[in-house]
């Protein structure tokens, strides 16, 4: 007879991991830097919402959860000015706001060694220099080192891949503009209920199918009365096939975002949570 051994189930083994990180990778385009939990609000009167965080490039990619494959926001952190020293709160935890060209972004990390590490990496990114070494240890100036060539040389890869392409009628799309701004990891509900409670962000929205292999299309036509329709974008090898009457076949998810803007004569907006002063609102 089998007795209980109070052993708990195998989980699965490390593979797992590796997928997330491939789909991640795929996602974005773009390479992974440093990562970490963060907490993240965009004014004073919000509260603080934590996220997993992955820099890659000069992106910020923010996941609901540590193993989510897909990011639910991205903020673009290029046009970063400046940013406040690290500073501890009440808490213990450790804050400091990143001066965006649109705005600001407040940041909170664990404690102040893992906020001045978040913010060395963020001005080595977007700076392309080593920030001040006297409140960082040598290994973590190392590894800034290391980051810092790497983005050099993908920045250089990037300037010549879009003014030097002679076989091509068009520019490629930059691996910065991988997915559409318009993107987020919800669910058909979480959707639907974006679109009604913010009708002034947008009423288009791209999101991953039921499927998990394949996305949809979300939008919010004004009519008569508000529809909501749902449409369904299959991937097919390098292309991407909408699931209309008659399949219209394109050759990126941008394009399939721009194919709905178009064909409805911009009634169709692309869904964009803004990001940004005390002013602004929520979306």
């Amino acid at each position: 007879m089998l007795r209980g051994t109070g052993e708990q189930p195998k989980e699965n083994p490390q593979p797992a991991p590796r997928r997330i990180f491939q789909e991640r990778q795929r996602i974005t385009g773009l390479p992974l830097y440093f990562q970490g939990y963060l907490s993240v609000r965009r004014s004073r009167c919000q509260e603080f919402r934590m996220y997993w965080t992955e820099l890659r490039g000069t992106m910020l990619f923010f996941y609901d959860d540590k193993k989510a494959p897909t990011y639910s926001q991205k903020l673009d952190i290029s046009t970063l000015t400046s940013a406040t020293n690290v500073y501890p709160d009440e808490n213990g935890s450790a804050q400091f706001i990143l001066m965006l060209s649109n705005g600001e972004l407040e940041l909170k990390a664990n404690d102040c060694e893992c906020g001045k590490e978040w913010k060395g990496f963020i001005l080595t990114v977007t700076k392309l220099s080593l920030p001040p070494a006297e409140s960082l240890l040598p290994g973590q100036l190392t590894r800034m080192h290391e980051v810092l060539e790497k983005e050099k040389k993908r920045r250089i890869t990037l300037n010549n891949c879009c003014s030097t392409s002679p076989n091509r009628k068009n520019p490629p799309s930059t691996a910065l503009t991988t997915m559409p701004v318009c993107f987020y990891a919800v669910s058909r509900q979480e959707a639907t209920e974006m679109l009604q409670k913010n009708p002034s962000c947008g009423n288009l929205i791209l999101r991953p199918g039921s499927d998990s292999k394949n996305y949809a299309i979300t939008v919010r036509h004004e009519l008569d009365a508000p529809r909501l329709k749902h449409y369904k974008v299959m991937s097919k090898g390098t292309s991407y096939v909408i699931e209309l009457e008659r399949q219209v076949t394109l050759p990126s998810l941008q394009d399939v975002v721009s194919y709905f803007v178009t064909q409805t004569r911009g009634n169709l907006k692309p869904f964009v949570i803004q990001t940004h002063t005390a002013e602004d609102p929520v979306c």
